[in-house]
């Protein structure tokens, strides 16, 4: 019988850090308290903020309920496409309401997703995936608000999708999972590119690729939490805590200096967020 992976030790400490696109309520927070202790032990290696992100309504309303518990703590609301069939005009009035509110800074998770689409009973069909990813992109141009795109295995209808309808004024691709040359046409797009801890992965040579053609101001990291631990501790727990692991990673693949690459990527993050560390 297998044993869960103990959670990653602390990384030596590197800010400032802002994780940009983590999901506090699968990481136990679900509460003020518990996403007090989260965003304390981030702070302690030097990650000062977090955006936490919501997959549907449930977790849409936890993530505002968080952002308005801790300071440290900003939200991005929207139904991932795999839930695309919950889009009703009951839930699309909630969301167009959740996208004004005042800690909620980008439209997200929302894209397309084909990965699942013949693994899950309960994903949404093609055609609900790319109804709502289009009612999403017109949300976030609506709300002036940055557009947060998951990506799976979809990578050329999505970036079709988002011409056709024009894209807002910033587009984060979360979790970026493409090739290079997918990056340059983002690059060239002008969105910026989100990397997360499968950057870090032995086996994801391709992804480092495209990872060293993205232009600093376009730069962004992530842990995905509690998803896509970095190495060398893949399959173990994670949380905003971690992400010096993918940092150092990236800097290496990058042949960037860490510590520049932390201020760059802080910087980008408050830029296209429109936000702020909070004091010390």
């Amino acid at each position: 019988m297998s044993k869960r992976k103990p959670p990653p030790p602390d990384p030596e400490p590197l800010a400032p850090l802002i994780d940009a696109h983590t999901h506090l309520a699968a990481c136990g927070g679900r509460d003020a308290e518990a996403v007090a202790q989260i965003l304390d032990h981030a702070g302690a290696v030097g990650v000062g903020g977090v955006v936490t992100v919501a997959d549907d309504m449930v977790d849409a309303r936890w993530a505002i309920a968080a952002a308005d518990w801790d300071s440290r703590v900003w939200a991005a609301t929207a139904l991932h496409p795999t839930h695309a069939d919950d889009l009703t005009d009951e839930t699309a009035d909630e969301l167009a309401a959740m996208a004004r509110h005042p800690r909620v800074v980008a439209v997200g998770e929302t894209g397309l997703d084909w990965y699942w689409l013949e693994r899950s009973d309960d994903c949404a069909s093609k055609v609900q995936q790319e109804h709502s990813f289009r009612w999403h992109i017109a949300l976030a141009k609506e709300v002036g608000k940055p557009l947060m795109i998951h990506n799976r295995d979809a990578g050329r209808d999505l970036l079709d999708v988002l011409a056709d309808e024009g894209a807002p004024e910033t587009v984060i691709m979360h979790c970026f999972s493409e090739d290079e040359t997918i990056a340059r046409e983002c690059v060239d797009r002008g969105y910026a590119l989100s990397f997360s801890g499968t950057v870090s992965f032995t086996n994801a040579a391709a992804l480092q690729a495209a990872a060293r053609v993205v232009p600093p101001e376009l730069l962004l990291v992530e842990t995905d939490a509690p998803f896509l631990t970095p190495h060398p501790h893949r399959g173990a727990p994670n949380q905003p805590y971690c992400l010096p692991y993918t940092v150092r990673s990236l800097a290496q693949t990058r042949c960037d200096d860490p510590a520049d690459l932390a201020r760059q990527v802080t910087a980008n993050a408050e830029r296209l967020y429109g936000i702020a560390l909070p004091s010390a």
